[in-house]
């Protein structure tokens, strides 16, 4: 075997030197960034109806196959509140049906005229209607 380079030992102990965890001096650390979160866009809903907004509750609400108050609310740009009350109005013309009702949420579908000629009930009042539970 031939003699060891003596640079080669040399270089060796730099590099183990180097390699030493105790005489390494590393970069600290960075502390975590938090990201800020989501923005919403505030929501600019009517208070009350304007003519086109009530027009557009009595032509396009009556049609659509599931009505919730939220549902009503996003399509219309209108208050929740505001929605709840349309959809009572609504109810007490017959022009929607009441599917199901809890204190938290009430469910409406449209009134098909199938229903309407074979069920020909009485009108009731606002106040029966908010009463009278409908099953499927």
């Amino acid at each position: 075997q031939p003699p060891k380079d003596s640079k080669q030992k040399k270089d060796s102990g730099k590099s183990k030197k180097d390699k030493d965890p105790v005489n390494k001096s590393g970069g600290k650390a960075k502390k975590k960034k938090w990201s800020k979160g989501k923005v919403r866009d505030k929501l600019n809903n009517l208070i009350l109806f304007d003519k086109a907004t009530y027009d557009k509750l009595y032509k396009e609400v009556p049609n659509y196959k599931l009505i919730t108050p939220a549902v009503v609310s996003e399509r219309l740009k209108i208050r929740g509140s505001l929605a709840r009350a349309a959809l009572h109005e609504l109810l007490g013309k017959g022009l929607i049906k009441l599917v199901s009702k809890h204190r938290a949420q009430l469910i409406y579908t449209r009134n098909t005229k199938a229903a309407n000629a074979n069920t020909a009930a009485p009108s009731l009042s606002a106040e029966e209607t908010s009463l009278k539970y409908f099953t499927l």
